[in-house]
């Protein structure tokens, strides 16, 4: 026994060991799970530039600035998610969180901000990956919506395939673009470009003439930077052991490199005088400043073209997921929670190319539209998160509990103030949309569960039900004629139940159709209760719902039979009376209702079968 049970022991720790394995290192996690922060620089110093300019060269000028403005925030983010990771091991998402700590409403509030981040960035890093690429190929700007979709429909048809998503896929591409990102800065920063540098006191003045509001805007803009900061929190259980420890340095090794590469493209901004291009994004601009237009300027194009690509496909793992979540909850449809023969979520995949698709359409896929709508949600979320970090601590009280309450709190009250400036200066210019679908989506959450509530008080799903027992029913079978399917729906019914009626519809104009079917009945089933009801307006479906509705019986089954076709194309032969005379028994009647499927061989022809 002591070496039986030493054996199970070392195969348990080998098995721990291999599937350990196959979970995320630092570098892995990096790669695998900031995509969307990563790809947040192609289009985060372009939504401060698209503000600035407004003001001119002037404006132009705080564009680093506001740039270390939003890296102080990201410094905070950073931080106040690494006591996130250590609080939540088993994964610290907004929901999550505001579930445990804030109450249910809280928990939809930021699942509703889930949502809307998941949609916009599949919209906004589809949109921005296309602007990239036609900025390197200008031929194609003519077709911006076109490739969106064209992506988009790529993106889905490979999440519907199941592909497995592996880090060491994201390894490659996220490397190459971070260190083309660092090229383009370094580079940038020896290339001689004059450099237009303001003293102080003119700086003093020119922000009363860019004025605070412009400013105040260009910040909410950049803070589109900060989405996906998050990520690594929301994953850690997919970290190698010591997960905590390596999430926790994921985060950090995030926050670094982000942050170093929005300062280093906003200094290449001011350094390079760079403005709003149509047609060409401020990414584009800045590469063209440090490499030119040769085979490093592609290099940095394509690269972000690839990346923006994998990060909007990051929402199609995390999107379906959190649906089945909710569902799971009782908080959407139980259809969300369904997966497909490959392992997909199918329905949260429908839903976010559905949506993503209406965005990328109706803004002509406008990154630049998009981006100011992205950081709405995105620090609705930020907020719920850091403030039931900030309950947890006042509840639990650890020891050291007040340093790190006080940071989760800055971090509550940065993202919060971010938030209603960006609601407030984007609300005229489509965050109305955001402010308005955020409480729709939590009104519709909360209506869907008590629906599901109301079901469950109905089916005693808190409490033990009676013991079963059977009970007499009464067995209604359709029939349209004296054949095959008529004796296979007859033997099932007879299986069922104790009474088998059979039931047929006839027309007064027609008797001798009617004496045929008697005589033919007469012969084949005589013990079989056969009920005639004569309609003369040639109707089906009525006359049986309304025999089913006179019975009085307390336990009806209509047992419908139907042909189910050798081949596919075979179903536009058929009147799909089966299926319209199934749906108005269960709209109008309590009878149960079965389909029964007589599946025909391919030698087996569909005269002798009931209409």
């Amino acid at each position: 026994m002591p070496l039986l049970f030493e054996r199970e022991r070392t195969h348990r720790s080998r098995s721990a060991g291999e599937a350990d394995r196959h979970k995320l290192s630092v570098i892995g996690g990096l790669a695998a799970l900031s995509l969307d922060a990563m790809a947040s620089v192609a289009y985060g110093p372009e939504a401060i530039v698209v503000v600035l300019a407004a003001a001119g060269a002037s404006g132009l000028g705080y564009t680093l600035p506001v740039t270390l403005a939003i890296a102080g925030l990201l410094g905070v983010l950073t931080l106040s998610y690494r006591q996130v990771i250590a609080a939540f091991p088993e994964g610290g998402g907004a929901y999550g969180v505001a579930k445990t700590h804030l109450g249910r409403r809280s928990s939809l509030v930021a699942a509703a901000s889930l949502v809307v981040d998941y949609v916009l960035n599949v919209a906004v890093s589809i949109a921005a990956g296309v602007a990239a690429l036609t900025s390197a190929l200008p031929g194609l700007l003519p077709y911006t919506v076109w490739l969106c979709l064209a992506v988009l429909a790529l993106v889905t048809a490979v999440n519907l395939r199941g592909i497995a998503h592996s880090a060491r896929l994201f390894v490659a591409p996220t490397a190459v673009f971070v260190f083309s990102i660092a090229a383009v800065i370094v580079v940038g920063m020896f290339r001689d470009h004059p450099v237009s540098v303001e003293h102080a006191t003119a700086q003093a003045h020119t922000l009363r003439a860019v004025g605070l509001l412009l400013l105040l805007r260009a910040f909410s803009n950049g803070c589109a930077a900060l989405t996906g900061v998050e990520a690594i929190a929301n994953a850690v259980p997919s970290f190698r052991a010591p997960r905590v420890r390596r999430a926790q340095r994921a985060e950090v090794a995030l926050g670094a490199t982000l942050g170093l590469m929005l300062i280093g493209i906003a200094t290449l901004i001011v350094k390079f005088h760079i403005h709003p291009v149509h047609g060409v994004t401020v990414l584009s601009q800045v590469t063209a400043g440090s490499f030119g237009h040769g085979i490093g300027y592609y290099v940095v194009q394509f690269a972000t073209v690839l990346l923006l690509a994998l990060a909007a496909n990051t929402s199609f793992g995390g999107m379906p997921v959190l649906a089945q979540l909710l569902a799971n909850d009782n908080n959407l449809p139980h259809l969300f929670a369904l997966r497909a023969e490959r392992q997909v979520h199918r329905y949260g995949i429908y839903f976010l190319t559905a949506t993503a698709a209406l965005l990328l359409i109706g803004t002509d896929g406008d990154m630049n539209t998009l981006v100011p709508l992205f950081a709405i949600g995105v620090f609705v979320g930020f907020t719920l998160s850091q403030a039931g970090m900030v309950r947890r601590w006042w509840t639990e009280r650890p020891a050291g509990w007040r340093p790190r309450a006080a940071l989760n709190g800055l971090g509550a009250l940065l993202t919060g103030f971010a938030a209603i400036i960006v609601t407030a200066t984007k609300f005229t210019e489509g965050g109305w949309l955001i402010a308005v679908a955020m409480p729709l989506l939590v009104a519709l959450m909360a209506a869907i569960n008590r629906a599901y509530g109301r079901i469950a008080d109905r089916l005693e799903m808190n409490r033990v039900p009676d013991r079963p027992r059977p009970r007499r029913a009464l067995v209604i079978v359709p029939i349209g004629a004296v054949n095959r399917l008529a004796q296979e729906a007859t033997s099932a019914a007879l299986s069922i139940g104790e009474r088998v009626v059979a039931l047929r519809v006839t027309h007064p104009d027609d008797p001798e159709d009617v004496k045929e079917f008697i005589e033919a009945w007469e012969r084949w089933a005589p013990d079989v209760n056969l009920t005639l009801i004569s309609d003369a307006h040639r109707r089906l479906v009525e006359p049986i719902v309304d025999y089913v509705r006179s019975v009085d019986e307390p336990h009806v089954f209509v047992l419908i039979p139907e042909v189910e076709p050798a081949h596919a194309w075979q179903r536009v032969l058929q009147n799909q009376r089966g299926a319209v005379l199934a749906h108005a028994l269960r709209r109008d009647t309590d009878a149960v209702v079965c389909r029964l499927r007589f599946r025909l061989s391919p030698i087996t022809h569909l005269r002798n079968a009931a209409p």
